[in-house]
């Protein structure tokens, strides 16, 4: 049987190895009085809301931000001046230079997911730590090389998987484990996405003027600009990342096997596709279904994009079914429905206090200053939800029963998405 050591830290197909690193590490740490220097490299989405959240706390301070997009480059310094009445000092199209700056304790990576890898390494061989969004990495190798440098150069890592600190998730999790459910015997854990709408095909372009567009691919494959591709939409594309499976899964998902206290599943397989939309430009399926078999129960993934009915009236969440009752938990709130009179019912528990990211933030900084590694989304946490989405949508695309033993699928074509290979002059990191 995989052992949770066995799942999170055995080593996968990596491929070609980078070259030495010309970074130096820090010495020193952060003292519980001292300012915390950040920098930013993506500024255009969930990158921003994170270092919004960094900035609610009075010790916190952005020095420098990275983006390929002059304009918003621009935008964010400005928006970063009118919050904290102070000037950003640094601003770089080149995310390396924001590594390389020696002023900066925390690096916040809010990039595309084919990029994490690369800035998470550099930044831990420079002794900066790191909040990393959410998928930690765009495959399974990945996620492996992160955990191996966040804990041979000692990074405090926390991923942005902001639920494991939001008090109501929490309670959830400490109602399930009386045991008041009785026998669990499948989680159902689902993200309709009725905002979510198709992409219409668009064709390439040229590309906008202040973008660095070379920068923008880095390791992914060379194409052209098409604006399906970039920003927000990134994550229709195998290229860059995995749909919703990986979007949104990381986060549900990983409540199912934090609340069933599991981590390797016995088999996976899935089916779904383009049946909503199969003309649009997508890559990834806009409807998917997951099985996930472990000794006694199993995990359905289910997603769709497009619908808002996933399951219990809600759009996304959990259902942990149970022989006496159904906990039902989402972002709203939790709840658990009884199985006929076999228990009482428990009226819905609305979310509350200051929002999980907050809560996840002042997390990471706690850790940063007492240098524990163990944060709510630790990197192992990260890496392994990670790599336990990334199991599904293998599955997926070869369309068989897999079996995974922290190592291998055993198969060929599974074990052929166990990593990407990175263009030139980019090269997957060895460590």
């Amino acid at each position: 049987m995989t052992t949770r050591r066995d799942f999170l830290r055995q080593g996968t197909l990596l491929g070609a190895g980078l070259t030495a690193s010309p970074f130096i590490i820090k010495a020193g740490g952060i003292g519980a009085n001292d300012k915390i220097r950040v920098g930013l490299i993506g500024c255009k989405g969930m990158g921003y809301g994170d270092l919004e959240n960094f900035l609610r706390f009075p010790e916190v301070e952005c020095v420098a931000l990275a983006d390929i997009d002059s304009e918003v480059l621009n935008s964010r310094a400005a928006e970063t001046e009118k919050k904290t009445g102070k000037k950003v000092k640094h601003l770089y199209k080149d995310w390396r230079k924001l590594i390389d700056h020696k002023d900066i304790d925390v690096v916040i990576i809010g990039t595309p997911d084919h990029w994490h890898c690369l800035q998470l390494v550099a930044a831990c061989q420079t002794g900066k730590d790191v909040y990393c969004e959410k998928p930690l990495g765009n495959s399974i190798g990945e996620c492996n090389i992160m955990l191996r440098a966040a804990e041979r150069y000692n990074r405090v890592v926390q991923v942005g998987q902001w639920q494991r600190s939001d008090p109501h998730w929490q309670d959830a999790v400490a109602f399930l484990r009386t045991g008041q459910l009785g026998k669990i015997r499948t989680v159902r854990v689902f993200s309709y996405q009725g905002w979510c709408p198709s992409i219409p095909v668009k064709p390439d372009e040229p590309v906008p003027a202040g973008v660095d567009y070379d920068m923008w691919l880095g390791p992914a494959p060379k194409r052209p600009f098409n604006r399906n591709r970039f920003h927000f939409t990134f994550r229709w594309f195998w290229d860059y990342a995995g749909g919703l499976m990986t979007d949104w899964g990381v986060h549900l998902l990983d409540y199912a096997l934090y609340g069933m206290n599991v981590t390797a599943p016995e088999s996976v397989m899935a089916s779904g596709g383009k049946f909503g939309y199969p003309d649009d430009a997508c890559e990834t399926p806009d409807l998917l279904q997951t099985i996930y078999t472990f000794k006694d129960f199993t995990v359905l993934w289910d997603h769709a994009i497009g619908i808002d009915d996933g399951g219990y009236g809600r759009t996304h969440g959990l259902g942990f079914v149970g022989e006496n009752g159904t906990l039902v938990v989402d972002r709203g709130g939790w709840e658990v429905i009884p199985e006929g009179k076999r228990m009482q019912a428990v009226p819905l528990t609305k979310n509350y206090g200051k929002g999980g990211l907050y809560y996840h933030v002042e997390n990471h900084l706690e850790c940063i200053k007492s240098r524990n590694r163990n944060c709510n989304a630790s990197i192992e946490i990260g890496a392994h939800i990670a790599k336990f989405s990334q199991l599904g949508n293998i599955a997926y695309r070869t369309g068989k029963k897999l079996s995974w033993d922290g190592t291998s699928f055993h198969d060929a074509e599974a074990d052929s998405y166990l990593t990407k290979a990175y263009r030139a002059p980019w090269e997957l990191p060895k460590i």
